[in-house]
């Protein structure tokens, strides 16, 4: 256990988010293999990420923040309802900027159609990225506060399941621009690019919450909200996109990825 107390968790979070980093480069690789990823197999994966992330979002971060506020003179219900509402809303806000920002390059005669979709398709996937970085940073950060085998567990549990789903994110980026003419090589270093953002996104939530600790409930939870809007908004649709031809191969893949998340919670 002493050895568990000298442990840098910021250093640790950054190292964690290098490994989230990786996940989206490992999966703009496939460009290199593949023209074309075979969508039931891309489905299964997105619906495997998105049941791990719910999964994580409470046994992770959700029910640890209920556990601090409760140490708090408010309601302890309070801060971390307002927390998960202004994640959710913080993504949401996001959403709304790229769209926006979508239609203005959709209506500049100076921009092509091409660059546009290229633009805004990095744009959106580096974006959503930001809160993820901040939920391992966050995860991480908060063992500063205590720490034990489980609550190290939960940390990598939160880093595992983003990482997990960034792999068909960073195909989603580079397989669409190779299809658009570029080269594979230019195709994976723009693809790998968007996850640049969480180690650092990362690396400022972990020294957030390790020195403001009144902030760590609401760190919690506002991470929790971003991780269930990425995942019922962006993850779950996208992976029931092959639905009419393969009913429930992304849905087993939402429920072997939740219980899988939660058996490892619960029994670590």
């Amino acid at each position: 256990m002493d050895s568990l107390q000298n442990i840098n968790f910021v250093f640790a979070a950054l190292i964690a988010t290098i490994f989230t980093w990786l996940m989206t480069a490992l999966g703009s690789a496939t460009v290199f293999f593949f023209k074309k990823v075979n969508p039931k197999i891309l489905n299964t994966m997105m619906g495997f990420a998105a049941g791990v992330m719910i999964a994580a979002s409470f046994w992770s971060l959700l029910q640890p923040a209920i556990e601090r506020a409760e140490k708090s003179s408010l309601p302890h219900w309070l801060i971390p309802t307002i927390g998960f509402i202004s994640g959710a809303i913080f993504l949401w806000i996001s959403d709304k900027i790229v769209t926006k920002a979508r239609l203005k390059l959709r209506t500049d005669k100076e921009v092509s159609h091409r660059a546009t979709r290229i633009i805004m398709l990095i744009f959106s996937i580096t974006l959503h990225n930001i809160p993820e970085g901040l939920a391992v940073g966050v995860a991480f950060g908060a063992l500063n506060k205590g720490v034990s085998t489980v609550e190290i567990m939960s940390a990598i549990s939160v880093a595992v399941g983003i990482g997990l789903q960034n792999f068909p994110e960073g195909a989603a980026v580079s397989i669409p621009l190779r299809r658009e003419g570029y080269s594979r090589t230019k195709s994976f270093l723009y693809g790998q690019s968007s996850g640049m953002v969480e180690p650092i996104a990362a690396v400022l939530g972990a020294v957030a919450v390790t020195y403001m600790e009144a902030l760590l409930p609401f760190a919690l939870s506002f991470a929790a909200g971003a991780m269930i809007l990425v995942a019922v908004h962006e993850l779950i649709p996208e992976c029931q996109s092959t639905r009419n031809v393969h009913p429930y191969v992304s849905t087993m893949g939402i429920i072997v990825g939740f219980s899988l998340m939660m058996l490892l919670d619960i029994t670590l």
